[in-house]
């Protein structure tokens, strides 16, 4: 696909991007000329601040969330459609118009503007020290959040730093460790260069901060069982004063103090929210998405978020669970509401370290996390007391603290080793090589030099 040279200025920094051949235009007054993006610190902003309302980086979010949950033991699918059908059997086609369009095309859209960004920024002599690092740090924090949820999905695939598009056009993909040790180094500068205090409205958390790569960076150490700098990096986090646990009403809530990042949205309702398909009245039709059975039974008794973050719906006499974490509908009528798209929060990182220290045989420290995330939902402390216990103490909490979060659960399976266990007695469809989706046929008509999954024809 062809860089173009024109940006939106405050919507997104490329106007147009097509397959076709590229045709100059004149520009229309409301535009303006890529090069000159760069020569003031606002034009440069505004292009920056596009990534975190760009429809690519929202519904690429969106169906990491959804497809994982229903690629997992999460969410089931009640409608007919088909490529819906084939996430929930892990049966994934190599047309399947998904992986092509919200985990695939629409991350490296976000990577191409995320490198347009650095690449600008970079040699512009205009803009204001202190400006052009937050803006490179925050295209780095993004460059690196849509390589994790890529490599998690796909495997290794092509890393594309280039900000002209055709210069990455063949490149093959790259082994997963590659991909991490980028992800790793963009997110280690994102770290020194953004500040530790919001940009903007503060309260609500809306630009990436050095904590929000620090949220990332301590979650990509867990999967790659660098287990020490896990723990030293949810440690700042968690040390840093910032953040504080919620109560499980107030979790989700835009201005929830336990909330690291999260997107803001034009009606004040997260994108999460059609989880609950809201407005919708029992016996009218089920819930697209709901929660296995299974899985609401796996709460231990007084649980509160079972009471707070699921709710049901009942049609045909048949009762179907919901992730109730956002109580907003999509489109909330105006006044606006109070719910953001939350992306990171402080409930993570206590899990982060809880595995890390158990990991490195710190099971006293490790009991201690855990027990904050089990005493906010009204439980007892934790009665694991080794590391085999505890490790199934822990993927129980990540699974009923974070289900319907950013795929949690999905690669959850994968990197503890438990896929095939779970996944095989849940689904007759379900193979080892399911864990992988399959790289668009497409993009492997277009670039010779990609290798298809195995399992995929």
């Amino acid at each position: 696909m062809f860089f173009n040279k024109i940006v939106i200025l405050g919507l997104v920094l490329t106007a147009l991007s097509s397959c076709k051949k590229f045709v100059d235009v004149d520009i229309a007054d409301n535009l303006i000329q890529k090069e000159d993006t760069f020569t003031s610190d606002n034009s440069a902003t505004s292009a920056t601040l596009a990534l975190y309302s760009y429809y690519p980086t929202v519904n690429s979010l969106q169906y990491v969330t959804w497809l994982g949950g229903l690629a997992a033991d999460e969410l089931q699918n009640t409608t007919s459609t088909t490529e819906l059908i084939q996430f929930s059997q892990n049966v994934v086609a190599t047309n399947n118009s998904n992986p092509l369009n919200y985990l695939w095309n629409y991350p490296y859209m976000v990577i191409r503007e995320s490198n347009a960004i650095i690449d600008g920024v970079t040699k512009s002599a205009a803009m204001t020290p202190a400006v052009k690092d937050q803006l490179i740090g925050e295209a780095k924090f993004f460059r690196a959040y849509m390589n994790f949820n890529m490599v998690n999905y796909f495997g290794g695939v092509p890393i594309v730093t280039d900000p002209l598009e055709l210069n990455s056009a063949n490149l093959p993909r790259a082994a997963a460790t590659e991909v991490y040790a980028h992800i790793i180094t963009d997110l280690k500068d994102a770290q020194n260069l953004l500040p530790t205090t919001y940009v903007g409205t503060a309260a609500l958390r809306v630009r990436a901060n050095k904590w929000a790569a620090t949220a990332l960076l301590a979650k990509v150490y867990l999967y790659t069982k660098d287990y020490a700098n896990a723990e030293l990096e949810s440690t700042k986090i968690i040390g840093s004063g910032t953040y504080t646990m919620s109560t499980l009403a107030n979790t989700f809530v835009n201005t929830s103090s336990e909330t690291i990042l999260q997107l803001s949205t034009l009606y004040g309702a997260s994108s999460f929210s059609t989880y609950r398909t809201a407005l919708q009245t029992d016996n009218i039709a089920p819930p697209a998405y709901v929660l296995y059975n299974d899985f609401t039974k796996g709460f231990e008794l007084n649980d509160n978020r079972k009471t707070s973050w699921i709710d049901s719906t009942t049609f045909n006499t048949i009762k179907y669970y919901r992730i109730n974490k956002y109580k907003l509908p999509t489109r909330s009528a105006l006044p606006a509401g109070n719910e953001f798209t939350v992306l990171f929060r402080l409930g993570e990182q206590y899990l982060i370290r809880a595995e890390a220290r158990a990991q490195q045989g710190n099971i006293s420290g490790a009991q201690s996390d855990v027990n904050v995330i089990r005493t906010r939902a009204g439980l007892r402390n934790t009665p694991a007391a080794d590391l085999t216990s505890l490790s199934v103490a822990i993927a129980k909490e990540r699974k009923l603290e974070l289900f319907g979060e950013t795929g949690n659960r999905w690669f959850d399976l994968k990197r503890t080793g438990t896929a095939d266990a779970v996944l095989g007695a849940l689904k007759p469809t379900y193979k080892t090589t399911s864990q992988l989706m399959p790289i668009p046929v497409t993009q492997i008509l277009a670039n010779g030099n990609l290798v298809q999954n195995p399992g995929y024809n």
